[in-house]
């Protein structure tokens, strides 16, 4: 991995984008109608792993490590939430709901290792060749 001197205008970048996707996320928890099974936090999750996965296919991200700082720790990294998850997991178990908290904790596993996988498959994917004609 090639190190790059730290400057002001790459912090502010990452700022920017993580402000930004913690009201992403902020406006996608508010709009959610309430029920048992916290799935905004877990569809945030699969998502933001399957874009992070996938951001090595855009070109700009390729070729600008600070639009990839911004989009990845800073965007992404705003938008998903580890700590909400795990609070969410805790309180499910702690509020008796134990058969929840476990499917909750599986299924974010499993979910956002395979939507990275696969944002990371086709990322990698060969472009398709033009027809010649």
């Amino acid at each position: 991995m090639t190190h790059h001197p730290l400057r002001a205008v790459d912090v502010l970048l990452v700022a920017a984008g993580g402000a930004t996707g913690a009201v992403l996320r902020h406006l996608v928890d508010a709009g959610a109608p309430d029920s048992l099974l916290p799935w905004p936090t877990l569809a945030i999750n699969v998502v933001g792993a399957f874009a992070l996965g996938l951001l090595p296919v855009l070109a700009v991200v390729r070729r600008s490590r600070r639009v990839a700082a911004a989009l990845g720790p800073g965007l992404l990294g705003g938008f998903t939430t580890v700590s909400a998850w795990a609070g969410e997991t805790r309180h499910l178990a702690a509020e008796g709901h134990v058969g929840v908290a476990g499917a909750y904790l599986a299924l974010t596993l499993a979910a956002g290792l395979s939507a990275a996988a696969l944002g990371q498959h086709l990322a990698r994917r060969p472009e398709p060749e033009e027809a010649l004609g």
